[in-house]
């Protein structure tokens, strides 16, 4: 199927440079944590890893010498972090979700997520210590949903009094007769 797109490719022009590997990249706006952030954010994911860093210069407007993006890559997805100030706050309609095989999995971003002044929510979700919002979610849980509508129901029960979803008891829920 040809290309719907009217852009043309980076490679059309040289002066353009090389093509995004991906159409879209999450920008994430902090106030003056991005750097920190960044490095958190690498040492909890694995094929994790900071591709570059813009720095403010002499007109600002952050200090000079300072963070301005840091390009960066979380489990081989590309993100740009940003230093921009006071002005914009994360909140819940944005949020990244992590599937997780296993219940070790969950619980080892969990904990790694939540530390140092994140906070647990309800569902799976959470939010870190920047105040961006996770899922950490059991790659099992679209098939325990998609079974019998009765199972489903349980299911679904189940999650909802969870904070931290624990995969044995969705099971458990899904099976019960």
């Amino acid at each position: 199927m040809p290309s719907l797109s009217t852009s043309p490719k980076a490679d059309d022009n040289p002066e353009r440079g090389p093509a995004p590997a991906r159409k879209i990249t999450p920008f994430l706006w902090f106030d003056d944590q991005a750097e920190e952030a960044v490095n958190f954010y690498a040492s909890i994911f694995p094929n994790s890893r900071i591709l570059g860093v813009t720095r403010y210069g002499d007109t600002g407007p952050g200090p000079k010498g300072t963070v301005m993006t840091a390009n960066f890559e979380l489990a081989g997805q590309e993100f740009v972090a940003l230093n921009g100030g006071p002005h914009f706050k994360f909140t819940e309609a944005i949020s990244f979700v992590v599937n997780c095989e296993t219940q070790e999995e969950i619980d080892r971003y969990w904990q790694q997520l939540t530390a140092d002044g994140g906070a647990e929510s309800q569902c799976g979700w959470l939010k870190d210590k920047f105040g961006l919002s996770w899922q950490i979610v059991p790659t099992i849980l679209p098939k325990l949903l998609q079974g019998n509508p009765e199972g489903s129901k349980r299911v679904m029960q189940a999650i909802l009094q969870m904070k931290k979803i624990e995969i044995d008891k969705l099971v458990e829920a899904s099976e019960q007769k």
